[in-house]
Formats: structure tokens, C-alpha cells, sequence
């Protein structure tokens, strides 16, 4: 299913459309999940110290489709070290909400002003255990008529990564891969791979509960 430019509007309409549907949540995430989150996902409780953070999922129109931008992390000490993402982080002091943590850290991550993208919904929240954060997930689409012209912060960002939202509604689209976490720890998780780009875990969750939630207009 390809997604072209001259449909946009109506890509922006049905997305809004599907956000008016009931959310499929951990029935999304479990679907994708590492068989060792599995559990946790369907019973595990979330703690009163939980860190509160976002994400951005944003739509765009680029070479007649629609893209989705994801980035990889720098090498770092931490639990996600590496990783490929979504714009996003921590909760601030300063945000008036959620929403406004993913918008402050796409502009800090990507360069991509916040007046420029409008709001499209909002998806599950998913608990990280290994990070302690509880992120909420929000969509958002930049104007039509050009891409974004991305600026990244090289402390935080090691590559960007543009992803057709075509490519995550293909059959058959997630392999079983073989990832590396901790020390000398090795599991099989699926995952989606674009060009050699794994997108697992949390991500992975968050895409795969997106790609449900958009399935609902076609049902």
C-alpha cells in the first residue's frame, strides 16, 4: 500500500478518523512484544516513581509518499543506548503537558518548530521497565506541500531515519532478529527492519499499535 503525495488530504482526514476509534493498546504492544515482556506488559503494575516522557510520531509527504521520521541514539551509558526512536524525552518542569514534551524535544532533537506540526491523536501509554519511563505516544503532521528540513543535535542524535508509513502496512513486514542487550546477553525479539534499521522493543510497540489503530478505517 503506497501512499501517495496527491492523497494527502485524504491521509490526513482518515488519520484523524482513526483516532476517533477505541485504542487497541497492549493488545498492540503484546502482539510485537519480546517474549520476556510479554508478561510484564499484560500484568505488570506501574510504579508510583515512573518517569514521565513522550514521544512524537510525525507524518510528512516526501517523494510522493508518506514518511514517518525516526532517529538512531548516540552510543551512551544507558538503557537505550544505540537505539533507533522516536523524537522525545523526559517531561520538564516547564511543559504544560505531554504533548508539549514531544514538541520541545522534536524541536531540540530535529529542529522542526512545534507551530509547524499539527496535533493528530494520541496513542497508549507503555511503561519501559529498564528505563523507568512511562511514555505517552503522540502523532503529529507537518504541512503539506515540502518536507521538513531536518536540524539535528548531534549530542543526541547519531542519524536520522525516514521510513515510508507504507513500508510498516506491508504483509509479512517484521523478522525475528538477533539483538544483543546488556552484558553478553543475546534474545530473539521481533521487529521491524527497514534497510538494515531495527526498530524492536518500545518502539516497536508504539509503531505496531499505531499501524492496528490505522488498520480500524479499513475495517
Amino acid at each position: 500500500m503506497t501512499i501517495k503525495t496527491d492523497h494527502f488530504k485524504t491521509f490526513k482526514n482518515s488519520l484523524y478518523n482513526c483516532f476517533s476509534k477505541e485504542l487497541p493498546g497492549k493488545r498492540a504492544h503484546i502482539d510485537i512484544a519480546p517474549l520476556y515482556r510479554k508478561g510484564d506488559i499484560e500484568n505488570l503494575s506501574i510504579p508510583s516513581d515512573a518517569i514521565k516522557s513522550s514521544v512524537l510520531f510525525l507524518f510528512y509527504e516526501k517523494k510522493g509518499e508518506v514518511f514517518l521520521v525516526f532517529i538512531k541514539r548516540n552510543i551512551y551509558n544507558g538503557a537505550h543506548s544505540g537505539q533507533i526512536s522516536l523524537p522525545g524525552g523526559r517531561w520538564e518542569k516547564n511543559d504544560k503537558d505531554l504533548y508539549q514534551t514531544a514538541l520541545r524535544e522534536t524541536w531540540e532533537e530535529l529542529g522542526i518548530p512545534s507551530s509547524d506540526i499539527a496535533f493528530a491523536g494520541r496513542l497508549s501509554d507503555l511503561f519501559i521497565p529498564p528505563s523507568n519511563f512511562i511514555v505517552s505516544p503522540y502523532v503529529g503532521i507537518y504541512p503539506a506541500g515540502k518536507p521538513p528540513v531536518f536540524t539535528p543535535d548531534p549530542r543526541e542524535v547519531a542519524e536520522i531515519i525516514e521510513i515510508p508509513f507504507s513500508f510498516f502496512l506491508q504483509k509479512s513486514v517484521r523478522e525475528n532478529v538477533s539483538l544483543s542487550i546488556g552484558k553478553q546477553k543475546t534474545i530473539i525479539a521481533p521487529a521491524f527492519v527497514y534497510n538494515k534499521h531495527v526498530i524492536w522493543g518500545a518502539t516497536a510497540m508504539m509503531v505496531n499499535e499505531l499501524v492496528y489503530q490505522w488498520k480500524t478505517i479499513a475495517l
